[in-house]
């Protein structure tokens, strides 16, 4: 069979049920094909092709039959398309006759091949014979509905017109299809020999003109549901049809919460043929936080990856995170070979939206196979979650690498609630929109009832992003201070966007900015061999001061700026040679992330260069570790030194800088804090000394105002920031977050 339907109220309304239920039927059985036919422009229906739990036509009619193209590329169909053009006198044209009947008002709406007006009914009675008869001398038809809408079209122009034109074109046998409408804009359609249906709720005017036709059913439920009604009664389908059945995926005993992340909250190896869970390797302070919503008996479920390796052992689906300390938690692991995780993780997240998220969108290498690949696994994914979840439950995403989980389950389980959290930074539109598939990962994150960043810039970025690929409004918004700085850095910014609607969805923001684990530094620092590191560290430093930098090995760093910034010092501030060091710790990239080994060699030809020309016998200026310390050994050397510079070019937030304040707040000590106004941190990090890590002269001036600045300065800095980071540590960072998805005022 075939669906060609209008749009808004009728394809687009109805009860979520019904419209879930006749979604999925069209999505999943072969033998029904889908065609919008809509008053619509073009440029109107593209926002509803990123929508993932709208299925995509396979045709679309729209400007009221005056538009035929096909709905997966988008292209014209040829010759249908090429005959209405034919006709079509052009825009300007049609708009300059028009002129003289000053009581029209043209419709501000994407539109092509047609001009749309609107009058008051009195006003426009008297003048449809003029009308017309201008019209007429254009070649064109004049199209009414609702007394006060008109449409100037290519003659032989509407809805039904360019149907039956098309059902002819494709050879589609006209008892199969099926159209529907709810206004006296698709009469056109049910006059053109078509089975129909008028959904419940439509325009008595489309009842009227309907009446008493054998092909027409009128429904009684409104939208999806009278579909559904139509298709039953005219037999469209065999009643015995399993694509017809509803299915309902939620378990009774499902979890009542779910964390879905790209990794599991322990490491897991193979020993003697049995799965062995670690304690994380590199550890994670949100992770804990994470886990810490399960103490309480609150039934819950971790999605993540596990490598499967159907040749060596059988796939382990479910396993227990720790019975002991969460008894009700269990981790659901989704089956990814090793060249998934590769191509998902390791190279299409890092090589096509890593670079485009922290604004090298140059960088970005977009492959459509890779593309396929992501798609695939989020699939994976949202089937595992939607199968674990309880009805009306919430689900918990983390972070770009499961941008399409949402409009999958969202598809899968239209009962749960779904929030979404971004940990890395969502650039502006004119960045972001360089990405292939950005329609169909805003449609996704669309598909959430809530969406967190970590500031209020990056809320905006994505409001802006969303705004340009759709219509929608914007239902609240709050001022950002005095929680986070509005004019005082790059990132800043005074209100943010709180509540948007895009269609007959709403859909919440918020910024919550990630803490930090304060429990871990305070007992970390405790540790006797940590003490005793310290206490190294100080005795080698001696009288010199040390400035700190702990990074990865990436160019949103700006680690060779910083270098350069540090030569600049020395070059242009001989005093501070012999007196400072410059002690880097950059963690280097996996081996399989090649991108990152040009930059390793230059950073090392910097130090080399710095090194060669300043060092002395007793003192060498930058000290470099292209490899990962255990946290103990970090945390030690925050303590140690006296200044944390920390430039990134872009960063989302920037956990480092919390760690250090967080470190010299325990030990009672004054270190200051430099940090990029570019990075996410510095909109709440009131205190830090703020440096633009593209201006070299900046970057050395921040570096020459900390070491020269006054005991009581820095310690007047360093308690308003350890204010902020003990206040708001990891744990309140991941309540606020699900207080504001279940509706909850956060503590503020």
């Amino acid at each position: 069979m075939v669906l060609a339907t209008d749009l808004d109220g009728t394809f687009l309304a109805g009860s979520a049920e019904q419209r879930q239920r006749l979604y999925r039927l069209i999505d999943q059985h072969p033998g029904i094909s889908l065609v919008f036919i809509t008053g619509r422009g073009l440029e109107a229906v593209m926002p509803l092709l990123s929508d993932r739990s709208i299925p995509r036509p396979d045709y679309i009619v729209c400007d009221v039959g005056a538009t035929v193209v096909d709905g997966h590329t988008l292209q014209p169909l040829q010759p249908l398309q090429s005959m209405i053009d034919a006709h079509w006198p052009g825009e300007q044209v049609v708009a300059e006759a028009m002129r003289p009947f000053t009581a029209l008002q043209r419709q501000d709406v994407p539109q092509e091949r047609r001009c749309s007006y609107f009058c008051d009914p009195e006003t426009l009675a008297p003048l449809r014979g003029e009308i017309e008869r201008t019209a007429a001398a254009l070649g064109c038809d004049v199209l009414y509905s609702a007394d006060r809408y008109l449409d100037i079209l290519p003659p032989g122009t509407d809805k039904g017109r360019t149907l039956a034109a098309l059902a002819r074109l494709l050879e589609l046998p006209q008892e199969r299809i099926l159209v529907a409408g709810d206004t006296l804009n698709d009469l056109s359609m049910y006059v053109a020999g078509f089975r129909g249906v008028c959904v419940g709720q439509s325009e008595a005017a489309l009842l009227q003109a309907t009446e008493g036709q054998d092909r027409t059913l009128h429904a009684q439920a409104p939208g999806c549901g009278g579909i559904l009604e139509a298709i039953e009664h005219f037999a469209l389908l065999a009643k015995d049809d399993p694509h017809l059945q509803p299915q309902d995926t939620a378990r009774a005993e499902g979890a009542e919460l779910l964390m879905v992340y790209h990794r599991m909250p322990f490491d897991e190896s193979y020993e003697d043929g049995k799965l062995v869970q670690r304690a994380p390797r590199s550890p994670n302070g949100i992770i804990p936080s994470l886990l810490s919503f399960f103490e309480g008996g609150q039934k819950g479920s971790w999605i993540a990856w596990g490598i499967d390796e159907p040749k060596q052992r059988p796939f382990q689906r479910h396993v227990d995170v720790d019975s002991a300390r969460y008894p009700t938690l269990r981790a659901s692991r989704v089956p990814l070979s090793r060249q998934e995780v590769d191509i998902f993780y390791k190279r299409f997240s890092k090589e096509a939206f890593w670079p485009m998220l922290h604004v090298f969108w140059e960088r970005a290498r977009f492959r459509e196979d890779d593309w396929q690949v992501f798609l695939k696994v989020n699939r994976k994914f949202a089937e595992a979650t939607a199968a674990e979840a309880a009805h009306g439950a919430t689900v918990w995403i983390h972070d770009y690498n499961l941008w399409m989980v949402p409009a999958y389950l969202r598809e899968l389980r239209p009962d749960l609630k779904i929030a979404f959290f971004h940990h890395t930074y969502f650039p502006s539109a004119d960045v972001f929109n360089v990405v292939p598939w950005r329609r169909e990962i805003i449609g996704s994150l669309l598909s959430c009832d809530y969406v967190g960043f970590h500031i209020p810039r990056q809320v905006e970025n994505f409001v802006d992003v969303v705004r340009g690929a759709m219509p929608v409004e914007r239902l609240a918004w709050e001022n950002c201070a005095p929680r986070f700085l509005t004019f005082g850095c790059a990132v800043g910014l005074d209100t943010m966007t709180t509540r948007l609607r895009v269609g007959d969805r709403e859909v919440a923001l918020g910024a919550h900015p990630v803490g930090t684990d304060l429990r871990r530094i305070h007992s970390t620092l405790a540790r006797s061999d940590v003490r005793n590191d310290i206490f190294k560290l100080r005795r080698e430093i001696g009288a010199r001061k040390l400035v700190l930098s702990v990074e990865r090995l990436d160019y949103t760093k700006g680690t060779l700026a910083k270098l350069e910034a540090f030569e600049r010092v020395l070059e242009q501030h001989p005093e501070q040679q012999g007196n400072v060091t410059l002690l880097m710790v950059c963690v280097p990239a996996a081996r399989e992330m090649t991108v990152y080994r040009t930059l390793q060699n230059q950073i090392e030809q910097a130090v080399g260069r710095i090194n060669g020309r300043f060092s002395r016998l007793d003192w060498t200026p930058v000290r470099f570790f292209a490899q990962a310390l255990p946290f103990e050994q970090v945390v030690a050397h925050y303590a140690a030194a006296q200044v944390m510079w920390i430039t990134p070019l872009r960063d989302g937030l920037n956990l480092v800088a919390k760690e250090f304040v967080a470190t010299h707040g325990i030990e009672g000590t004054s270190g200051v804090l430099v940090l990029s106004e570019f990075a996410g941190a510095a909109a709440e990090l009131k205190g830090a000394v703020l440096t633009n890590p593209h201006d070299p002269a900046d970057l050395a001036a921040g570096l020459m105002q900390a070491l020269s600045m006054p005991e009581e300065e820095a310690s007047g800095r360093l308690r308003q920031l350890h204010g902020i980071v003990e206040y708001y540590d990891v744990n309140r960072w991941g309540r606020d977050f699900l207080d504001a998805v279940q509706g909850k005022r956060a503590d503020a």
